[in-house]
């Protein structure tokens, strides 16, 4: 159930930290030609727009289909996109090509021959039937490293029955083996809330592309970098894999339980809920004394996380006499610094949130035809000598198609070499 926010929507934007001036990071000297949609590889080219790369965002004639998807602020009269294209389009440039089009095809092959890196994120076969395959573009661009990140990856490192199944988040989080682990205590599956199936195949890729550009950069080898979403979640689901492997055991949704460890999960308070966790020695012994139960620190039944979940009632039963009549932010104000713990946030208390502001995890964001600037998450890698950051909006469908093609044209005049 969505609670009632305790904020004015409309001025949240003035708790954002404002946005970087210009494009800067450690990786302002790549370019990177950008023809995902949806989630999986916008979220990969985005990771590395924040970090600097140009990206020119490669978008069919009309725009990606994304740009639809809403949600739109009240008041956008111009509806150019919505929130879910907004967050993992930010910092990059648009042009508009029809890759069917020749004259459109070759302008993409001059942009290639300029790039570091080329990643979509369509099915396998897609750019084959399109004329465009990796092996075409590495001969326009030896050094290139191409990146795909697929549903079910690309046959070039290994395929199999799946190659050419579409896939979307749930259907990674299906058959990658997140569902298997995630419900409630009666064994009920659930999907993940955050798009992890898109979201962490795009961390994976944008790994594996930085891995490349270096090998690239040290050889002159470009390479193609194969990301399915099927493969990334089998691997994110470790625990899955090993409690399969050594023991044998297929894990089962646990709901806010760990299968191990006791405590360590979500406790019940006044306004919400809490996450207490105290594995080690020392932590349960803190814990102890702040539950005003020194007697279980020694006691045979709770000397071990594993004694302490075969009597997890009894653990619960005294933590939650604790927390049931307090609320969130006074039983974080008791444990916090002392034992691991924190409130169960939504997205209206992440946004007041004083370290989340001191941190500047939200960015205010200008959108056109808005009336308002909207709130985005800003990256979490952060340096010291080349900051990152958001600087620019996502673009409009073809914004910087003469900006772009005049910078190509200066390049192709300064180094005198002819389009391939």
């Amino acid at each position: 159930m969505i609670h009632p926010t305790t904020h004015d929507v409309s001025t949240i934007h003035e708790l954002g930290a404002p946005m970087r001036s210009e494009r800067s990071g450690p990786l302002t000297d790549v370019r990177i030609i950008d023809l995902t949609q949806y989630l999986a590889g916008p979220f990969a080219t985005m990771m590395l727009a924040d970090m600097g790369a140009d990206v020119i965002k490669v978008e069919p004639p009309g725009g990606e289909m994304l740009r639809a998807g809403g949600p739109f602020t009240p008041g956008d009269t111009d509806r150019e996109f919505g929130g879910n294209f907004a967050t993992s389009n930010r910092n990059k440039r648009s042009v508009e090509l029809d890759l069917k089009d020749e004259d459109d095809v070759a302008t993409f092959l001059r942009l290639v021959a300029t790039a570091d890196v080329v990643v979509e994120n369509f099915r396998a076969g897609v750019m084959e039937n399109l004329g465009l395959p990796y092996e075409r573009l590495r001969e326009v661009n030896p050094s290139l490293v191409y990146s795909a990140v697929r549903g079910f990856g690309d046959p070039r490192t290994g395929e199999g029955p799946y190659t050419p199944w579409p896939a979307f988040d749930v259907v990674a989080q299906a058959m990658g083996g997140v569902i298997s682990q995630t419900g409630t205590r009666e064994g009920e599956h659930v999907l993940c809330g955050p798009n992890i199936g898109d979201v962490y195949p795009a961390t994976v890729a944008a790994s594996g592309i930085l891995a490349a550009l270096h090998h690239a950069r040290t050889t002159g080898q470009g390479q193609f970098v194969d990301v399915a979403m099927f493969d990334s979640l089998i691997a994110m689901s470790e625990q899955m894999s090993w409690q399969y492997a050594y023991k044998g055991e297929i894990k089962p949704p646990a709901g806010d339980q760990h299968a191990t460890i006791c405590p360590f999960e979500l406790y019940e308070c006044s306004d919400g809920q809490v996450a207490i966790a105290a594995p080690d020695a020392r932590q349960w012994k803190e814990l102890c004394a702040i539950l005003d139960r020194p007697d279980m620190v020694d006691d045979e039944d709770y000397l071990s996380p594993r004694r302490r979940m075969k009597n997890r009632a009894a653990v619960n039963a005294v933590i939650l006499a604790f927390t049931r009549p307090r609320t969130r932010a006074e039983v974080v104000s008791i444990l916090g610094g002392r034992v691991p713990c924190g409130p169960v946030n939504d997205a209206a208390d992440l946004v007041v949130d004083e370290h989340v502001r001191a941190r500047e995890m939200f960015v205010a964001v200008d959108h056109p035809g808005a009336e308002r600037p909207v709130l985005v998450p800003n990256t979490p890698i952060r340096f010291t000598e080349t900051p990152t950051g958001v600087y620019q909006r996502a673009p409009r469908v073809g914004e910087h198609t003469d900006e772009v093609l005049a910078e190509l044209e200066a390049l192709e005049a300064r180094t005198g070499e002819e389009p391939p």
